[in-house]
């Protein structure tokens, strides 16, 4: 007992934990710095919301398309050069941003952010983790987003901090310089523990197939829509959640504090599912997340007249996003199966960060044409679709693991 508890807390030193902080740091400094700083890219370039979303849209549109490819690469034993090189490519491309002065520039400068995602944020590190550690991996994601789950709280006060004090430009090389100093070396010390703990029972990829045979089953689709839909209403929502929530009288205090606060509650959500996933199944929890998705963006819309439901968006809207993101590679673990885990999670990814990538210039469009009310209507709208969706494929499922006498996963 003692040498198996030895064993595990080597996992989580070795490898979860370096790749908790460093995902951390990549997610604040990648992905989030676009909502944290966007109110300052209206303001002192003078460039337009819609001109800005469509630059980050296009950044996270290349970020999916890669994603099944960085799959591959770490399936066959790439992690270490996938990882690393992308968080070196992005902080670089930070630093190149802080120089930017003309649209065109920005819009590269995004492009080139969104191949630097798609080697390192959760999808890429999900893989390495499965791969690593095979079926006990839901308890190490969990533990690598509860830690980056604070990562908008980390960017949003300090890119405001760091902004007032020194301006936009100069921090964004703050960013850049921690994600090169601190998450570059853990990327490359997790990964290269990831790779020799790599357990053998997991099934090695198959080279004809390359993953894409599940293209042909029905509960792919309906969990590729679930997870799209569910990425789209919170790309929707988050990239433009400063704006959103002093649409519904917030001030603009108030409103850093509650964008700030999205960040714990995913990691509340994410210890809860720790300590209560062994009395729920996956069906269960999944459909729940989206739920909350749901009642967040009901929430939100009725919050200008009902200012605390602000925070119950921020609770709601947390706890949904953060448990999804947790058991979105485990779903598609259970329903899929886990050979050419890597790529097959990658495509699946790739829907979820088209949502992410869609959302903003969705949100743009829309606030245009109606307002931030016609926004949030649609963002519950689209959760709606999500939960069905969900519902559909584990019922499917259930049915095939009826037939076959088996769980359904391969």
């Amino acid at each position: 007992m003692s040498g198996l508890s030895l064993k595990l807390d080597s996992f989580t030193r070795r490898i979860v934990l370096p790749l908790a902080i460093a995902e951390t740091l990549v997610w604040a400094g990648f992905y989030y710095i676009f909502p944290a700083l966007l109110p300052e890219w209206e303001s002192d370039p003078g460039w337009s919301k819609t001109m800005l979303s469509m630059a980050f849209t296009l950044s996270l549109v290349i970020t999916a398309l890669l994603f099944p490819l960085s799959g591959r690469l770490i399936d066959r034993g790439h992690s270490t050069k996938v990882l690393t090189g992308s968080a070196f490519l992005g902080a670089v491309l930070l630093i190149v941003l802080s120089q930017v002065t003309r649209p065109w520039q920005f819009w590269w400068v995004w492009a080139g952010l969104g191949i630097a995602m798609a080697g390192c944020l959760y999808d890429p590190c999900f893989a390495v983790l499965v791969r690593a550690n095979g079926k006990r991996a839901k308890r190490a994601i969990s533990l690598v987003t509860i830690f980056a789950g604070f990562a908008g709280t980390i960017a949003f006060p300090s890119a405001r901090i760091l902004t007032e004090s020194i301006g936009w430009r100069a921090a964004l090389w703050v960013f850049a310089a921690a994600i090169c100093l601190v998450a570059l070396p853990l990327f490359r010390f997790a990964s290269r523990h990831a790779e020799a703990h790599a357990l053998i029972d997991v099934a090695p990829p198959d080279p004809r197939t390359k993953g894409f045979a599940a293209l042909k089953d029905l509960r792919f689709h309906l969990l590729a829509v679930a997870v799209f839909c569910s990425s789209l209403d919170h790309g929707m929502l988050i990239s433009h959640i400063l704006p959103i929530f002093e649409s519904r009288r917030a001030s603009v205090d108030i409103a850093t504090l509650a964008a700030s606060f999205i960040g714990p509650m995913q990691v509340v959500a994410r210890m809860t599912l720790m300590q209560s996933d062994r009395f729920a199944r996956t069906s269960t929890i999944t459909t729940i997340a989206f739920t909350l998705l749901a009642a967040a963006a009901l929430s939100l819309l009725h919050a200008g007249a009902t200012p605390w439901l602000i925070a119950a968006f921020v609770v709601m809207h947390g706890a949904g996003i953060g448990i999804a993101s947790v058991m979105r590679p485990v779903a598609t673990a259970e329903l899929m199966g886990r050979r050419n885990f890597g790529v097959v999670a990658g495509v699946i990814g790739m829907t979820g960060m088209t949502g992410y990538a869609l959302g903003p210039i969705l949100s743009a469009v829309v606030w245009e044409a109606g307002g931030y009310d016609r926004v949030i209507a649609l963002a519950f709208a689209i959760a709606l679709i999500s939960i069905v969706s969900i519902i559909a494929a584990w019922r499917i499922d259930a049915k095939k693991g009826a037939s076959t006498g088996s769980d359904g996963a391969s």
